[in-house]
């Protein structure tokens, strides 16, 4: 039995609300380590998006995750709101990449069906398997559960990519997962 340990941070960006999750794979089970809401509602642009910056790069510095993944730009509408929305997730991209985390994108019906089975999952049924996905006794707040949604789907896909990667060198799994430490 593999007793390899993943942690990765999953970022929902957003220009006023920004959801961080860390999570860690022990083997077959996932773990909660970290989750919450960045609020920057208030103040310019440019000091909103070093907020984001900023505090990313805190939670990346405690927690100490292997690799990070993020939510793909939803272009909207609007387009004024895309921009904004783009030039927060360029923060959190950068807050990634300067802490030497290997960068994952990911879209929101790829989260969405990683967590739920289904691209068409509503934010409520997301929260709800994110709770049940890392144990949780309540579930947790919506952009959170979003970035923890996204760590999670990274970790199915990292463990998906080990596995192809064992079978093409005829490896096993366990043994792909020794080789990796």
């Amino acid at each position: 039995m593999s007793s390899e340990v993943f942690r990765a941070i999953g970022i929902d960006p957003g220009s006023r609300v920004t959801g961080i999750g860390v999570v860690e794979a022990r083997g077959q089970s996932l773990h909660y380590i970290h989750g919450e809401c960045v609020r920057v509602e208030t103040g310019s642009l440019g000091s909103r998006l070093v907020s984001i910056h900023q505090r990313i790069q805190e939670v990346i510095g405690r927690f100490q995750p292997a690799s990070g993944a993020i939510e793909k730009v939803f272009v909207s509408a609007n387009p004024q709101s895309a921009l904004v929305l783009g030039q927060a997730r360029g923060s959190a991209l950068l807050a990634l990449a300067q802490s030497g985390l290997e960068v994952n994108e990911y879209s929101a019906l790829e989260i969405k069906r990683a967590i739920t089975g289904t691209g068409r999952a509503g934010k409520e049924q997301v929260q709800h398997m994110v709770r049940v996905l890392l144990g949780m006794d309540r579930k947790p707040p919506q952009d959170a559960a979003d970035a923890l949604a996204c760590a999670i789907c990274h970790l199915h896909h990292a463990e998906v990519r080990q596995r192809q990667a064992a079978a093409g060198a005829g490896v096993s799994a366990e043994d792909a997962g020794d080789l990796q430490r």
